[in-house]
């Protein structure tokens, strides 16, 4: 599951500098280690820690560890997965004890790691060709930097999920625009059906559709002219804030009392027709319900087809830590490039849900087959919160705004200028 959680800047580049101070000796020592020194040509072993964090896939990494150990016997790989990333990686840093490769999604920790030197810059090599470069750029343009430190290696869409039975009930057609989809959704609640189920009990579960509204229709300029005080939520989000409130009025009547599990359940159980929610939410759905069909067509925002675009974030990316220790570099390529292969990273995406980024793999779920052409084209737009300040994104903050004026009724003009309020306090702070 997709968590719209932030870990403060400000914190990880504290720890960053403090690990910078206290851990030279340590890398220092490493370097010098003859028994780390090499997992190839000399015989001798090179143990990798590799942190990742999905609990979700941790059986499915140990067999693909152990895929690459028998093909590698002197690199062996030791998975670590802690129940909260952050705060394992805060603890490292301060010790100056990072872990050789780390999986983990494109968030504030890994965009301060990245600003501060923490992972090796991967400039020139040749793995960044085997993956898709929407993908690349876009984690370039978190860190703000046009240096490659990580691979993206899997990505989340955030689609219009649908009940493929309840779909062919209502004698439904998959619409390609934002007036077809309004007009589908009444004609379900007309006829005595529940179009749209939400979770908004949690305020986080508002931002995936937030994303998908905002993204398209406010201008691929807006963030950088927003940062710049050439623009407002005010002034360039107003057709998001329309859709978002025609949207809800879409959604069961408890929409707003019920959770994101319950949302699960419920959609699971025939409760709609159609779910806005990402990807991540199919595994679950399918546990819920073992039998249901599930389809998906990414949300038709704009009237012109041509101009949408699918909302996709990197999921889980593939960084080396900048060590200077050589050998447990190249054994960490190594193991990205094992990952890289088309066959391997098929399977992982699978398993996991998710989309790969590497060349020519594509997911074999039919639920998600409409949506690859997107992926593979780079026909995609990151999430506009990746780049809220830390203290707007954390602790669902604007998603509470959003939350709260819906709940309310309240108007497209009260809801933007609330967001504005939001982010000139947040972007005091930074």
């Amino acid at each position: 599951m997709k968590r719209y959680l932030v870990f403060t800047p400000a914190a990880v580049a504290t720890t960053i500098l403090l690990a910078t101070r206290c851990g030279s000796s340590a890398n220092t020592s490493s370097n010098n280690d003859s028994s780390q020194s090499t997992g190839g040509s000399t015989g001798q072993k090179v143990t990798l820690e590799f942190l990742q964090n999905k609990p979700e896939v941790v059986n499915e990494w140990n067999s693909l560890i152990k895929d690459f150990e028998q093909q590698y016997p002197n690199i062996q790989v030791k998975q670590i997965n802690p129940p909260n990333t952050d705060t394992t990686l805060q603890a490292d840093l301060a010790k100056g004890q990072v872990p050789d490769i780390i999986a983990m999604g494109a968030d504030a920790t890994f965009i301060q790691m990245a600003k501060n030197g923490v992972f090796k810059d991967l400039s020139g090599a040749p793995e960044l060709q085997k993956v898709s470069p929407a993908y690349v750029k876009m984690l370039e343009t978190e860190v703000g930097k046009s240096t490659p430190y990580a691979i993206p290696y899997t990505v989340n869409a955030v689609p219009i999920i649908y009940n493929i039975d309840l779909f062919k009930k209502y004698h439904l057609s998959i619409p390609t625009t934002w007036n077809q989809l309004m007009q589908e959704a009444t004609k379900i609640k007309q006829e005595g059906g529940t179009p749209f189920y939400n979770g908004f009990k949690d305020a986080w579960t508002i931002a995936p559709i937030w994303n998908a509204l905002s993204t398209n229709t406010e201008g691929s300029d807006f963030l950088k002219n927003l940062e710049s005080g050439k623009t407002t939520f005010s002034k360039s989000d107003v057709t998001a804030a329309d859709q978002l409130r025609q949207f809800v009025t879409l959604g069961q009547p408890n929409q707003f009392g019920v959770d994101y599990n319950d949302a699960n359940a419920a959609f699971a159980n025939g409760k709609s027709v159609f779910y806005a929610q990402g990807i991540w939410t199919i595994p679950v759905i399918r546990s819920d319900n073992p039998k249901i069909k599930l389809g998906t067509f990414v949300v038709p925002v704009t009237n012109d087809p041509s101009q949408t675009k699918m909302v996709s974030g990197v999921d889980s990316l593939l960084a080396v830590a900048n060590s200077g220790n050589q050998a447990k570099e190249a054994a960490a390529m190594k193991f990205i490039d094992f990952l890289l292969q088309q066959k391997v990273a098929g399977q992982y995406a699978t398993v996991a849900g998710l989309f790969s980024t590497v060349n020519g793999v594509k997911n074999a779920d039919p639920a998600l087959t409409p949506l690859q052409p997107y992926i593979t084209s780079g026909r995609v737009v990151d999430f506009d919160d990746h780049y809220y300040p830390a203290a707007m994104a954390a602790g669902n903050q604007y998603e509470s705004v959003l939350q709260g004026a819906l709940s309310k009724n309240q108007s497209t003009s009260q809801i933007l200028q609330q967001l504005d309020s939001l982010y000139q306090s947040a972007a005091a702070h930074q």
